[in-house]
């Protein structure tokens, strides 16, 4: 069979090959996902009438385009594409950094590493295991200190600030906390990989079907689904130990009941163990945003970038005359350091 010019197995050879390459096997894999929560979704809220009409309602409610968070996501996502080279570099460093400082230690400590041969897959199995736990507890850790320190806070805001949740909203993350984020998520995973490097191997990340152990767990996680409104589910066994969509999307509710819960990332077993554990209500519906309609500051792409930052020198300067009028410098000091009412 010939089609364009190229019979049947050099193209099915040519898309296979596409496929293959592991950027676009992940994007056909994340949209997957998306898919198959809006399937399993749809059948579990068992919709009256089964219509192509109201399908699409369900994946996609009227007016969540057209909202003014929903365009601030997508236009953030697209500005996201231009930082994205400088966020490697803080990840990479401490990554870096730690395992290799790691390495320097113990080998200080017990002489130089002596390594059998090289590694199995059982021995790449468990390399590629304990680095997911090691991220995974090292992005629980960050994302509690982003709403317990008050400066992480004003910047982690930007994505707490979404009234809707449209896939893309995964990315409406501040700059600045990106990159302390990523910096952070280098150190735990770093000094994992300077022990794996010193007692057994220099590993190299496990693939399957050509993609990374990362990306697997990004696929695992649904982090597209859960930034939607599909209360995606795994049931009452999976859950205990994934956190999914729908536990995340407790996070993001705007009642005070469910400030500071289900921080994880791939893992419920960190909140279960931490208590910030809080697991849905049968039935229970979401309305996201940030307490006393403070969200509404947040609607554009200038003020994503720009309000925190404004929020964070507000409070530093607070502290400060805090700190000149506890010191005995008098009211007046500290009155000259306190924010400029609007």
């Amino acid at each position: 069979m010939h089609i364009g010019g190229l019979n049947y197995p050099d193209l099915r050879d040519a898309v296979w090959a596409a496929l293959r390459g592991r950027d676009y096997l992940a994007l056909f894999l994340v949209w997957g996902t998306v898919a198959l929560a809006a399937a399993v979704t749809y059948w579990q809220a068992r919709a009256p009438d089964g219509s192509r009409r109201s399908f699409w309602h369900h994946c996609l409610p009227p007016g969540t385009l057209r909202h003014p968070s929903a365009r601030a996501d997508f236009l953030f996502w697209l500005s996201r594409r231009l930082f994205m080279p400088l966020l490697v570099l803080p990840l990479g460093l401490s990554t870096v950094t730690a395992g290799y400082g790691a390495y320097w230690l113990l080998t200080f400590v017990f002489g130089p590493a002596s390594h059998a041969g090289p590694a199995g897959t059982p021995l790449l199995c468990a390399f590629t295991l304990s680095m997911v736990i090691a991220y995974d507890l090292s992005y629980y850790i960050y994302h509690y200190l982003c709403h317990r320190v008050p400066l992480l806070w004003e910047l982690h805001k930007v994505h707490h600030s979404a009234e809707v949740m449209v896939g893309v909203t995964k990315d409406r993350v501040h700059p600045l906390d990106e990159i302390l984020n990523r910096w952070w998520n280098g150190l735990i995973p770093g000094l994992a990989y300077g022990i794996w490097l010193f007692f057994a191997l220099d590993p190299v990340e496990l693939t399957v079907f050509g993609i990374g152990a990362y990306t697997l767990r990004a696929l695992l996680m649904m982090d597209v689904v859960r930034h939607t409104h599909l209360e995606m589910s795994y049931g009452k066994w999976l859950n205990a130990l994934f956190l999914c969509p729908y536990y995340h999307q407790l996070h993001h509710s705007i009642e005070p009941r469910h400030y500071n819960r289900n921080y994880g990332l791939l893992l419920s077993v960190w909140d279960r163990m931490f208590g910030t554990l809080a697991v849905p209500e049968p039935g229970q519906h979401f309305t996201f945003g940030l307490a006393d309609n403070e969200h509404a500051e947040y609607q554009s792409l200038v003020r994503l970038h720009v309000v925190p930052l404004q929020k964070m020198w507000a409070l530093t300067r607070t502290w400060l005359a805090r700190h000149v009028a506890t010191q005995g410098h008098g009211t007046r000091d500290a009155e000259a350091l306190l924010p400029k009412r609007p």
